[in-house]
Formats: C-alpha cells, structure tokens, sequence
C-alpha cells in the first residue's frame, strides 16, 4: 500500500505577503492637514505684516481710487460755541484754499467724540480718524489748528510737502525726535514710506499743523494716541506730551515719522512769546500761527483777519 506524502517544502521559501497597514493613509492625511495648517498660519503672517508695514504709495497704486476723490482732506475742529463770524473766516480760508487745489475741508465738531473729562484739544486726534472714515480714499490728511491760516493759497500740497523727493530734501535727520535732549533721534527715511510729516516748536512736537498719510499704519497711529490710559493720565500739555511719549519709545511710530523745518507747515505769528526769529513768519510761507492770539486785549478774529485769504 502507497501513503500519499505532503509534498517537500523547499529550502527557499518565497516570501510572506506584506498586508499593506491600514495606518499609513490616516498618518498620511495627518501630515498633510499639519503641513496645510502650518502653511496657512504662516500666510496669513505674512498677510498681516505685509497690511501693516508694507509703504504707502504701495497700497495706493494697487488699489482703486474712485474718479474726483479729493487727494487731500483739510481737517479743523471747530468750536461751534465760538464766534461764528471767526468760525466762517476759518472756514472760508480752508474752502478757498482746497477749491483751487481740489482738496476738501472737514469742520467736526468737538462735542462729537468721547472726550469725556479729557480737555479739548484731544478732539483732533478722534477728528483724523473720523475724516479717513469720510474719506477712505483720499491720500493725505492735513490737521490744522483753529488757529492758524493758510497764509499763501498758491502753494499745493504735493509740490510744497508731500513729494517722496520732496520729503527727503525736507526731512531732518540725526536730532532729537523730543527737543531738547531725548536720546531718541530721527533717522533718514524713503520718502514712500513716510506717513507722518510733522515739526518741531519751542515747546515740542508741533501738534497744531500735521499731515498724515492713509493707511493702515495711520489708524494704528491714531487708535494708540487716543487710548483711553494716555487720555486719562493727565499729561501736562495733554496731547502733546502723549504723542512725544509714543513716538519716542515706540519704534513703530518713529519709523514712519518725519520732521520737517517749521517754516514749512507751521509758522508762528511775531506776537508769539519765546519764537526764535528763524521760525517767525516771512511773507511767502505757507502757514501762519496765531495760538496766544486771544492775550493782550486783543481778539484772535482782529489779529488774524488781515492775513486771511
């Protein structure tokens, strides 16, 4: 009788059948959705930085301004509780002056804003901010204060102030961004990526004429002035010891700021105690200031009337 034997294994067995794992797809997708999330995350960084920091003049090529958009906004508040035959000379000189250039005017009112028992001169910080909201295609906005005049209508804007070139032939560099001894100083910048143009007076910073460039980094700007704390830390000469403290120790702010000779934008009146002769109106200039113009007997309407245009 014959048995029937298995047959002989081989000595060279093939190999065993790998089962694929039914982890390594879910250990795929997991990768990619954290390699998606990581990628994301650092777009939007760069987004974000890109709308904060990137210039200016970059954002306005880029994006549409709508036909007959003034260029530049004049912006004064207005006491509407002051003299209104003042009020209208103030008014009118702005009107006149923006008609021939194509510029527009902004007279807000004070008692708009949330002062609270902060003083009043606070309003033109709210004030600049309400005229980018009116105005959100517009280039420039230029503060100016009640009282002072456009003293030489001829002048534009763009050719006097805000040209990059011109800009840099203006900036001062290397001096103390808070006279007289702040270690901080002004440092040469690019003229497209200046938003604030401002000048410097005995007293400090000048905050009664400035000119601020649309922008992200102009509401940042403003919504850091206006905090609540700076408003209600009772600064000296409130505003203005507020804005020379975050331009100052805020690198930020420095680094789109630049200081121009007062002649150009702010020009004190000659009955102006404490003035250096070199910063004294001359005929010719374009701005003329009379803060103090209410001393001495006299009415800021009677003293500034014969230079109004």
């Amino acid at each position: 009788m014959h048995f029937a034997f298995p047959p002989r294994k081989t000595s060279n067995p093939p190999p065993y059948a790998v089962r694929p794992s039914r982890s390594t797809p879910m250990l795929r997708r997991n990768q990619l959705r954290l390699l998606a999330i990581i990628a994301l995350g650092l777009l939007s960084f760069i987004f974000i930085a890109s709308r904060l920091f990137r210039s200016s003049s970059g954002s306005a090529q880029s994006e549409y301004i709508p036909p007959g958009t003034p260029p530049v906004v004049i912006v004064t508040v207005l006491d509407p509780k002051g003299n209104p035959s003042f009020n209208e000379m103030v008014k009118q000189n702005r009107e006149h002056y923006a008609e021939k250039h194509g510029y527009t005017t902004f007279f807000p009112n004070p008692a708009d804003y949330p002062l609270k028992t902060a003083p009043v001169s606070w309003a033109k910080v709210p004030a600049m901010r309400h005229a980018m909201t009116l105005f959100p295609h517009s280039t420039w906005y230029f503060f100016l204060d009640v009282h002072a005049l456009i003293a030489n209508p001829s002048i534009s804007i763009e050719e006097h102030i805000t040209a990059p070139a011109r800009i840099e032939e203006l900036e001062i560099v290397d001096v103390p961004v808070v006279p007289p001894d702040s270690v901080i100083k002004t440092y040469a910048l690019k003229g497209d990526k200046v938003d604030l143009i401002i000048c410097q007076d005995h007293e400090g910073i000048g905050r009664e004429s400035f000119l601020i460039r649309r922008g992200e980094w102009a509401k940042y700007f403003l919504d850091a002035w206006f905090d609540p704390l700076y408003r209600a830390y009772n600064f000296q000469k409130a505003e203005l010891h507020a804005l020379e403290h975050i331009v100052q120790w805020h690198g930020t702010m420095l680094a789109k700021l630049v200081l121009v000779p007062q002649r150009i934008i702010n020009s004190f009146h000659s009955d102006r105690a404490g003035v250096s002769e070199a910063n004294i109106y001359q005929e010719g200039d374009f701005i003329i200031n009379f803060t103090g113009c209410d001393q001495g007997g006299k009415t800021c309407e009677t003293v500034m009337r014969q230079y109004a245009t």
